[in-house]
C-alpha cells in the first residue's frame, strides 16, 4: 500500500513540475485521485503527515525570533483581519442565502460565524512551503507571513480549549522551565556534531516537544514552534534548520495526500467550494488594507498579502469538531477540503509571479502607502561603496570578507536576515539590511559609483530576478553570481549576469591552484 502512495505521489507531481508547477499541486491530486480509486488511508499516512507539519513548525521556531511576534504589525494585522474576515463572511453567506442558494440559506447565525472563522486561518504548509522555494524565509514581508501564521496558531489553541473544553493541566506550568533549561539544549546541540547525529537531535527536539506539550493537555504542534524559537538564536540553528529540511519535505508529502482522502464530493459541493475560492480575493484585499494601514510599504504588503490569501488546514479541524458538536452538517467538511486544496493551488500558481506582478503594478500599488514608513522600513546607503555583495550566508559571507581583504572599505554586504545584519554590523562590517529582490530598494540606492555587484543568493530564479530589477533601474556595471548546477548556471548567463560560477564543480579548481601553492 505505501508503495501504491509512493508512485501515485511521484507521478502526479513530476507531470505538475513538467508544466513548471509546483509539485504540492500534484501531491493534493494524487490524494484525491487515490480516493477515487477507492484506496483506503491507513495509520502510516496519518502519523507521516502529523510527523511532517511538527517538524515544519520546529523548523518555523529556528528562524522566528520573540521580538517579531510582539510588533504591532503582526499581532494587530492577524486580530483584525480574522475579526474583520469573520464578520464578512456572515454578511456574504446571509446574502448567498437571500439569493436562494439552499446551502447558505440553512446556515443559522453561529454557524456562519464558524465558518468564517475556520477560513480566516491561512495554510502554514502552504505558505511555507513555498517562502522556502522562493528563498524568502526571512524577507521583510516572509517573516511577516511567519508571525501571523505563530499568531494565528496562537488563536487556535485558545480555541480549541474552548471548543472541546478541555484545560491545560495545572503541570503545564512547568513548561516554562524550558527557558532556563535553554543552555542545556544548546549543549545538546553542539555535541550533536555535523553528521546523522545532528538531524536526529532535531527530530528528537521537534517530537520531544510535542509529546511534553500534549502530555498536559497543550496543544503539541505548538511545543514544537516553542522549542524552535528558544534555540533560533543557537549558533547551529541555521545548520541544524537545513539538515531537517529534506526529512520534513518527505513527510509533508502525507499531509497532501491526505487532504485528498478527506472526502469525495458532489457537483454541488465543488460549486460551493468554487465560490469560497472566488472570496480569496476579499481576503487578499483585507490583508493589504491592514498592513498598508499599519504603515507597510507597498511591496510588503502586496507580496505579505498574496501569500496568506489562502485557506488552512486548520479550518478542517474546526468544521469538524464543530460536525462532532452538531453545530454544522458533514458536508460542509467535504466543501471546505475542496476550498482548501483550489486556494493551495491558486497560492502557489499566483505567488510565484508575485514579483513581476509588483513590478507592473508598482506605481498603483505604491499610491496606497502611507508617506512616513516604519523606521526598519527605510532604506540605508552605504558610503564609498564600489562592490556590493547581496546575500551574506556562508558563500556570501566568504566572499564579502576575501574582497575586503583584498581591496578594502569600498566593499559592503546586503542580506535580508536583520539579525545577521545586527551581528556583522557589532563586529564593524560595512552591511546593512535589505532584500535583494525588492525593487524599492534599487530605486533608492545610489548605484553609480557601483561597478560590481556579487549575488549570493541560495535560488537561481532569485538571481535571474535582481538582475532583472537592475537593469531596469539602469545599472550598467557588471554582475557575478553563483549557481550549483550546470542548467542554473546557462538560465542565469541567459538573463545577462556577467559572470556565474559554479561551486560545486568550480571548487575543485580553487582547492587544486590553492594545494599546488604548497609545492611553490
Amino acid at each position: 500500500m505505501e508503495f501504491i502512495w509512493i508512485l501515485f505521489a511521484f507521478l502526479c507531481g513530476l507531470a505538475v513540475k513538467l508544466i513548471n508547477l509546483p509539485p504540492l499541486i500534484g501531491f493534493l491530486g494524487a490524494g484525491f485521485l487515490l480516493n477515487f480509486l477507492q484506496f483506503e488511508p491507513s495509520s502510516v499516512l496519518d502519523s507521516l503527515s502529523n510527523m511532517g507539519i511538527t517538524l515544519m513548525l520546529f523548523c518555523i521556531g529556528l528562524k522566528l525570533h520573540v521580538q517579531d511576534l510582539l510588533k504591532r504589525e503582526v499581532w494587530a494585522s492577524t486580530l483584525g483581519h480574522m475579526g474583520a474576515w469573520t464578520i464578512l463572511l456572515i454578511g456574504v453567506f446571509s446574502l448567498l442565502g437571500l439569493v436562494g442558494l439552499h446551502a447558505f440559506e440553512v446556515l443559522s447565525l453561529r454557524t456562519a460565524a464558524l465558518i468564517g472563522f475556520a477560513l480566516s486561518f491561512s495554510s502554514t504548509v502552504c505558505i511555507v512551503k513555498l517562502l522556502e522555494e522562493a528563498g524568502e524565509m526571512k524577507t521583510r514581508h516572509g517573516q511577516l507571513a511567519l508571525g501571523i501564521l505563530v499568531m494565528q496558531d496562537i488563536v487556535a489553541v485558545v480555541f480549541l480549549v474552548l471548543a472541546t473544553g478541555k484545560i491545560p493541566s495545572l503541570w503545564a506550568v512547568l513548561l516554562f522551565a524550558l527557558i532556563p533549561l535553554r543552555p542545556v539544549l544548546g549543549r545538546i546541540l553542539d555535541k550533536s556534531g555535523h553528521g546523522e547525529m545532528l538531524p536526529l537531535t532535531g527530530i528528537f527536539f521537534a517530537l520531544g516537544a510535542y509529546e511534553l506539550f500534549y502530555l498536559v493537555g497543550v496543544k503539541g504542534d505548538l511545543g514544537a514552534l516553542i522549542l524552535g524559537i528558544l534555540l533560533a538564536s543557537h549558533s547551529k540553528a541555521s545548520e541544524l534548520n537545513k539538515s531537517l529540511m529534506n526529512f520534513k519535505d518527505i513527510f509533508l508529502i502525507g499531509f497532501f495526500l491526505s487532504i485528498g482522502f478527506s472526502a469525495l464530493p458532489t457537483w454541488e459541493m465543488v460549486g460551493l467550494s468554487v465560490i469560497l475560492t472566488i472570496l480569496l480575493l476579499a481576503k487578499f484585499v483585507l490583508f493589504f488594507y491592514f498592513f498598508i494601514s499599519l504603515r507597510l510599504r507597498g511591496r510588503t504588503s502586496f507580496l505579505g498579502a498574496l501569500a496568506l490569501s489562502n485557506y488552512s488546514e486548520f479550518g478542517l479541524i474546526v468544521v469538524a469538531l464543530s460536525v462532532q458538536a452538531g453545530w454544522i452538517s458533514n458536508e460542509w467538511l467535504v466543501i471546505l477540503a475542496l476550498a482548501v486544496s483550489f486556494s493551495f493551488v491558486i497560492t502557489s500558481v499566483f505567488y510565484r509571479k508575485a514579483h513581476s506582478y509588483f513590478r507592473r503594478y508598482k506605481d498603483r500599488i505604491r499610491h496606497y502607502e502611507n508617506p512616513l514608513p516604519l523606521p526598519e522600513d527605510c532604506f540605508t546607503q552605504p558610503k564609498s561603496m564600489e562592490v556590493l555583495v547581496v546575500g551574506l550566508g556562508r558563500v556570501g559571507r566568504g566572499a564579502f570578507e576575501s574582497l575586503t581583504n583584498m581591496v578594502g572599505g569600498v566593499v559592503a554586504g546586503m542580506d535580508a536576515d536583520k539579525f545577521r545584519i545586527k551581528q556583522m554590523q557589532a563586529e564593524e562590517h560595512n552591511v546593512f539590511f535589505g532584500d535583494g529582490e525588492d525593487v524599492d530598494l534599487w530605486e533608492h540606492l545610489d548605484l553609480s559609483n557601483v561597478k560590481l555587484i556579487l549575488l549570493a543568493l541560495p535560488s537561481s530564479d532569485d538571481c535571474v530576478n535582481v538582475v532583472k530589477q537592475l537593469r531596469s533601474t539602469g545599472y550598467n556595471g557588471q554582475v557575478a553570481a553563483i549557481a550549483r548546477y550546470q542548467d542554473e548556471r546557462d538560465d542565469m548567463m541567459k538573463a545577462g549576469i556577467n559572470n556565474v560560477f559554479n561551486f560545486y564543480t568550480e571548487a575543485g579548481t580553487g582547492f587544486a591552484e590553492e594545494s599546488l601553492s604548497l609545492l611553490r
